[in-house]
């Protein structure tokens, strides 16, 4: 296997200040599986190798694609573009189903040989995750290890990867993008500032399409653009906590820990209809069906939740959310669904032809003994015999 290994890319600026406290305590990679479903699949069927492969519904469904190969991208193929879309745009792609059964087999195989090098291990998706090797358990430097998970790696799945070594979390995940796919980009933390100065905005992690827009609209387009501006301005321009937020991270401050266990925040389903519906009795059929699945899950995982919401995308792609906060704790399917129809009648579905629809449970929290039925029926009557004064939420999208 041909494996290249970059240093970190802009020029050094001697004249620069020291590295920020921060960017000197800890050694983080964030390693990042090439293309991973489509590599799978061309691993498994070696006959699709350097063709565009496309891993996701059929090229006639209302389905979106999970992940290309890298010759399918080359036509402008992404992630989650509908497959009819991605037909258009390279008729000759090769459509298949995901098989989730061997994506999980084979990121089981790279955790475990990730927790050969450290158990300071956060899991972001089958396909990616951080590391912190500040103390590892072979004494190795980051990029070293970066290079053996490379190694390792492939001769045990046959699949390639790429990881970005930096003081931080963010610094590393914008590193590992830089060479792709089998790259390996390190940035000490010297480098952080040289490295950070021309990226555009919307490389920071959390800075989505609305807020590159509004950042856009004031005159920010690179991370350097906001160095000039004091904290307190940018909290005057764009409120406190983002303020803060982006204050840091445009300068590749970022103190977050990797975080071994992460904690659940939501708990949802959502189902895309293979026509558009316009049936409210449809609607409300299905949202019974997705109440179900989503009960079974929260009491599977022995947990209840106190946030509802509801998630409709219309046939013109806008999506709109209707959340409600219940006055305690369920995890019934009864409830859940009683409360999507409630928040369903708070939607244009009436007059609006509807693509996809949903239901997420959040403000989860644990529970240790069994909810008994007739616990379950008091608390469902109690829920909607008090419901003058919920915590509701509306939230509205929209997507060209």
């Amino acid at each position: 296997m041909n494996m290249s290994t970059h240093d970190a890319t802009p020029d050094k600026d001697h004249t620069a200040p020291p590295p920020h406290p921060s960017l000197l305590q800890r050694k983080i990679i964030h390693f990042d599986m090439d293309c991973f479903y489509a590599a799978v699949e061309i691993r498994d069927n070696p006959q699709w190798r350097g063709k565009p492969l496309i891993v996701g519904g059929a090229p006639d469904s209302r389905g979106v694609v999970c992940t290309a190969s890298y010759e399918a991208r080359r036509f402008g193929i992404r992630s989650a573009m509908p497959c009819a879309t991605a037909k258009r745009l390279c008729p000759e792609a090769i459509f298949i189903v995901p098989h989730f059964e061997k994506y999980h087999e084979a990121s089981q195989h790279i955790r475990l040989i990730f927790a050969q090098f450290t158990d300071q291990i956060e899991p972001l998706s089958l396909d990616e995750a951080y590391l912190d090797v500040t103390q590892n358990t072979q004494g190795l430097y980051a990029t070293k290890i970066a290079r053996l998970l490379q190694r390792d790696i492939y001769r045990a799945t046959g699949l390639t990867g790429s990881a970005g070594v930096a003081p931080n979390k963010l610094v590393a995940k914008i590193a590992s993008d830089f060479r792709k796919p089998c790259g390996l980009t390190v940035v000490p933390p010297h480098d952080v500032t040289p490295f950070m100065r021309d990226l555009p905005l919307r490389k920071i992690a959390g800075v989505g399409p609305a807020s590159e827009k509004k950042l856009h609209a004031m005159g920010y387009v690179r991370c350097q653009d906001l160095w000039h501006c004091e904290r307190q301005d940018l909290q005057a321009q764009l409120g406190k906590r983002m303020g803060d937020w982006l204050h840091d991270r445009c300068r590749g401050i970022d103190t977050r820990p990797v975080q071994t266990q992460r904690q659940r925040k939501s708990i949802g389903k959502e189902d895309t209809f293979s026509k558009d519906v316009t049936d409210g009795d449809t609607l409300r059929d299905r949202l019974s069906h997705i109440a179900t699945q989503v009960a079974t899950r929260l009491t599977q995982k022995k947990m209840t939740g106190q946030t509802i919401t509801l998630k409709v995308k219309y046939s013109t792609f806008q999506q709109i959310t209707r959340s409600i906060t219940l006055p305690r704790p369920i995890h019934d399917a009864n409830t859940i669904h009683q409360t999507a129809i409630q928040l369903l009648e708070r939607t244009a579905v009436t007059t609006q032809p509807v693509r996809l629809i949903g239901i997420s449970i959040s403000k989860l929290s644990s529970y240790m003994l069994p909810i008994d039925n007739e616990q379950s029926r008091s608390t469902q009557s109690d829920l909607f015999a008090n419901t003058p004064s919920p915590k509701s939420r509306d939230a509205h999208t929209s997507r060209p």
